[in-house]
């Protein structure tokens, strides 16, 4: 039987909890499954890695501590915003309170409001995952 190597587009179905809450933060359960060429960058590197060697129909769980996943939290990402600079529309925030930002360069990023003060909310613009220590359950489901 074939295995999972690095260029191999595969399908697999997946759960993904945080390692130390348990907390599910994303599933294929009731949809298709997740399908990716291994090895190209599309999904996380402790992902890629986790599925080598991998059989159809196996089924396993991999732990993949942040710096393979969305890296650590960086500070540097957390930063002031003079409620001035918001749309009228949007004077009513608050923590928790997603947001999108755009960079010099025109690109979106996606942003939560984790301070609210009078003049200024502090936004923090990391992954919502960084930080942190994931885990998945893989059942490899296809390999082309």
């Amino acid at each position: 039987m074939s295995k999972v190597k690095s260029g191999d587009k595969i399908k697999v179905h997946y759960k993904g909890t945080l390692t130390t809450e348990g907390e599910v933060f994303d599933s294929s359960e009731g949809r298709d499954p997740l399908e990716f060429t291994v090895g190209s960058g599309m999904v996380i590197p402790g992902f890629d890695n986790g599925v080598l060697d991998m059989e159809v129909g196996e089924k396993k769980t991999v732990n993949i501590p942040c710096a393979e996943a969305y890296g650590e939290k960086n500070e540097q990402n957390v930063i002031a915003v003079d409620r001035a600079q918001l749309p009228e529309e949007m004077k009513e925030v608050e923590i928790g309170m997603m947001l999108q930002m755009v960079t010099p360069d025109g690109q979106p990023i996606p942003v939560t409001i984790v301070e609210v003060a009078e003049e200024k909310i502090k936004v923090d613009a990391n992954h919502q995952l960084a930080g942190k220590d994931l885990t998945f359950d893989l059942e490899l489901v296809s390999i082309n």
